[in-house]
Parts: structure tokens; C-alpha cells; sequence
């Protein structure tokens, strides 16, 4: 069999969420079934860290794929005409799109769908592109892929689609995530928060992960507890961050709030690892892949009980209204006063965790395959 994939998505040293599902996914599948024939297909020159075995075929494709013209470009047109000239037999697509004008049966990975409900957090044709296309993609698709049960639901309601059609693959974390021995977690403050214990968020600064409330509620954390507890923000400036810019600004404890930008995996896991807590309170979320990397490093979680956040964390997290300062302020305080309920955080975590791993993801994602082409 000939599966085409779209892998624009695996960029080195630059491996977002979607990237490292697919990262992840493929790695095990190429692997895993040497029978078949992969062609990945990028859209800019590759590293060959990502041609994971001698069944990749790896093809690049002009032009570069990276605003709406050019998405348009490259799936109808480059894509179209590799897919013929490969003959594939599926094409696989881990961030959603599709070429709608490829007779090829498709699988379309769409983890979430936040820009129907939030389509303001996004620039005019960036909107426009996703609210137009994405309907189209989703009932293009012979069978979609989504990362929860969550986003199963909203995506067949919201496009009006069949759930038989629509596969769960949970999201698998990282495994350089684990639990750091004591003198681990001394230098990890050591390096990151001059020495002081620190709750940490890690993910893009975009307007959905909420960021701004939790650095307000942070200042109201520290305000209340009197505490030396800095706070760690991981992750990179997207778009539409003024809210951040200007709570920050307006902060009494600016100088506890260390912006470490983007951290190889290796940093990330010294730095999760050495948290008090993670305090990821999105308020849309598919999946949350943080949350499922705290659980391995046995860090306890706040969260918020909005959209998917709650099926991912189970009991093993203290749960926050998201659009509620306070609300995020008193988990924080909590879990900062009560060493029992940190260590029955960790204990549910443990138990928590096992539903998620990439081996389970890459299972589902190959029986989605299988489906895919018996029908």
C-alpha cells in the first residue's frame, strides 16, 4: 500500500502540538508496518531525523506552505498532482487539511475546532480560510482523526457529520518526561527561578491558553501567600499576546514572572519537572498534551473544567473556572498550602497517565488506516 502523508508540520527544533503527534504517530507506524510504502510529503528542505525508517520516501513540494494562499496552492495543486503521480492508495493529513480536488481517499487529523467558537482570536484571512475550509475538509474526509471525545462530539455536531466517521486517538507525552530526584529539582530552580520554588505553564502564548489570567492571578497569589514562588511561562509569542503585554505591565510581581521563551525538550523536562505545580488553564482546549506530560513527571496539575481539559486530567487535578481570576488564584494557594493534596495529585496522575501513551495513539491512528481503506 502507498500512504501519502503531509508532514509540513515536522520542522526541526520547532515541533508544536500537532508536530509531535505526528512526529510520534509516524515514527511508530513506518516502523511498525515496513510492508507498506510512506511518501512524506514537506513543503520546505527536511531533516533526516524525520525519515524514520527505509520505507520513507520523503518528497519536497514548492512552494512553501505557510498563510492562506499558499495553503490553498500547495494542497490543491502541489499535493494533488504528487498524490497522482505517486499513486497513492490514502493520504494522510495530521493537521486536517486535505486536497479537495485529489480523487485519493483521505483521513483528515483535525484535533480541535476552536476557531468556529473563537474565530476573533484569529487575523481576517487566517479566519476566513479555517471557517470556509474546514467545513469542506471535514466532509471531504473518508474518516476523520480527533485527539478526545470532546472534540468527537463538537466536530460532528458542529458539521453536522456522522461520529461513526470520526476516530478518538488520544494524545502520548513525551518520554523524557519522569519524575526528577530531589537534587534534580534543586538545580532545576537552581537554573530557572534563581533558586526559589515555581509553578510553570508550558504552550504557545495564543489568546485561548488564557495566559493573561493566570499571570493576574498569580500577582493575587502572591499578594495572598506572602511566598518567594516565581512563575514560569514556557512557550512562544503567537499572535494577539496585548492582553498579556499589558496585565504584565500592570503586575505588582512582574519580577517573579520569568518568560523563558521556546525549551528543547531535554530543558522542558528539567523544568516541568521541578515545578510545584502545572497550571495550564486554557478555556478551549482539544486535548492538552501538558497536562498528560505533568501526570509522567509527577507534577500535580491545575486545570480548567472547560471543553476537553477535564476528560484528559480525570480526578488527578485541582479544576478552575477559567474566566475566573480567583478561581485560578485559590487552586494556586491550594496546592501550594497542602502537601497531602499535592502527593494525591501525583498518586492519581500515576494512575491517570495510562491511558495515554504514543503507542496507544499510533494503534488507533493505523486502525483509522485500516478502516479507511476497506470501506
Amino acid at each position: 500500500m502507498k500512504i501519502a502523508v503531509n508532514t509540513r508540520l515536522l520542522l526541526p527544533n520547532k515541533l508544536e502540538g500537532i508536530g509531535w503527534f505526528t512526529y510520534e504517530t509516524l515514527k511508530r507506524i513506518v516502523r511498525n508496518h515496513p510492508e507498506h510504502q510512506f511518501y512524506f510529503l514537506f513543503d520546505r528542505p527536511y531533516s533526516q531525523e524525520f525519515i524514520f525508517a527505509n520505507n520513507v520516501i520523503p518528497i519536497v513540494l514548492n512552494p512553501p506552505s505557510r498563510h492562506p494562499v499558499l495553503w490553498y496552492i500547495w494542497f490543491e495543486f502541489s499535493v494533488r498532482r504528487a498524490l497522482k503521480k505517486i499513486g497513492a492508495d490514502l493520504f494522510l493529513s495530521p493537521d486536517g487539511y486535505l486536497s479537495l480536488s485529489s480523487k485519493v481517499k483521505s483521513i483528515s487529523v483535525i484535533h480541535d475546532i476552536n476557531f468556529e467558537h473563537h474565530p476573533e482570536q484569529f487575523s481576517w484571512s487566517v479566519k476566513k480560510y479555517f471557517l470556509h475550509f474546514f467545513p469542506k475538509y471535514a466532509n471531504k474526509a473518508n474518516r476523520i482523526i480527533t485527539v478526545s471525545e470532546y472534540s468527537k462530539t463538537d466536530i460532528a455536531s458542529t458539521y453536522n457529520i456522522n461520529p461513526d466517521k470520526i476516530d478518538v486517538a488520544y494524545n502520548g507525552a513525551n518520554a523524557v518526561y519522569r519524575p526528577l530526584f530531589d537534587v534534580e529539582k534543586v538545580e532545576a530552580r537552581r537554573i530557572f527561578a534563581n533558586g526559589c520554588n515555581y509553578f510553570i505553564y508550558i504552550g504557545a502564548l495564543l489568546p485561548r491558553k488564557n495566559v493573561a489570567r493566570l499571570i493576574k492571578a498569580f500577582d493575587k497569589f502572591k499578594e495572598d501567600s506572602k511566598s518567594d514562588i516565581k512563575m514560569l511561562i514556557v512557550g512562544v509569542k503567537m499572535f494577539n499576546t496585548q492582553d498579556i503585554e499589558q496585565v504584565y505591565r500592570e503586575m505588582k510581581y512582574k519580577h517573579d514572572v520569568i518568560f523563558t521563551g521556546r525549551l528543547m525538550p531535554g530543558k522542558i523536562e528539567l523544568a516541568l519537572g521541578g515545578a510545584l505545580a502545572l497550571t495550564y488553564v486554557s478555556y478551549f482546549e482539544g486535548f492538552g498534551i501538558p497536562l498528560v506530560e505533568a501526570m509522567y513527571a509527577e507534577v500535580p496539575v491545575i486545570t480548567s473544567n472547560a471543553t476537553s481539559l477535564p476528560e484528559v486530567a480525570g480526578d488527578a487535578a485541582l479544576l478552575v473556572d477559567p474566566y475566573s481570576v480567583n478561581s485560578i488564584k485559590d487552586a494556586m494557594l491550594k496546592v501550594f498550602e497542602d502537601l497531602y493534596l499535592r502527593n494525591n495529585l501525583v498518586e492519581k496522575g500515576r494512575l491517570q497517565r495510562k491511558k495515554f501513551n504514543w503507542d496507544n495513539t499510533a494503534n488507533q491512528v493505523w486502525e483509522s488506516i485500516q478502516k479507511c481503506i476497506s470501506e
